[in-house]
């Protein structure tokens, strides 16, 4: 049975300052690596919460059809939001538990519309440990950032 991952993370340099979204796509037959895709991008001007939710849009409006998949996130915020804070955000008009607008309410709304055709399982793994295919996101998170990063003289 193929099964779908999708490891995901964001950069940034500063925060706020340029940033980066990187996304790894693996579908897997039990241990056998099926296939895999690379996608990344950034901002000028961004924050590192920012990137790390557009990496797990990004994952999501990648897939063409209804999909089944695991999202592998390093960022709690991501994790936590999607999994639990949303739910209470979206009863109270997008307002947090203090009354005040959820912050990147924007992405946190594409977010939920995106995960809505697919079923998903979340996950958090402790970002720079070793964890293979988080240090290859991260890569490329750091990679999507590049271009927005002053040049050095």
């Amino acid at each position: 049975m193929t099964e779908l991952f999708a490891y995901t993370d964001g950069a940034c340099s500063g925060n706020p300052g340029p940033g980066g979204w990187g996304v790894l796509l693996i579908a897997k037959n039990g241990e056998t690596v099926l296939k895999e895709r690379e996608l990344n991008g950034g901002e000028a001007e961004t924050t590192n919460n920012r990137m790390e939710l557009l990496a797990a849009i990004q994952a999501l409006e990648a897939l063409e059809r209804p999909s089944t998949l695991t999202i592998i996130t390093d960022s709690a915020y991501v994790k936590n939001g999607v999994t639990g804070w949303i739910h209470g955000w979206k009863a109270n008009g997008w307002r947090t538990s203090q009354k005040k607008p959820v912050k990147n309410e924007d992405l946190w709304r594409r977010l939920d519309e995106a995960q809505g055709r697919h079923s998903i399982q979340w996950e958090w793994v402790k970002g720079h440990a070793g964890h293979p295919e988080n240090e290859r996101a991260d890569a490329l998170a750091r990679a999507g950032m590049k271009p927005f990063k002053p040049k050095k003289t």
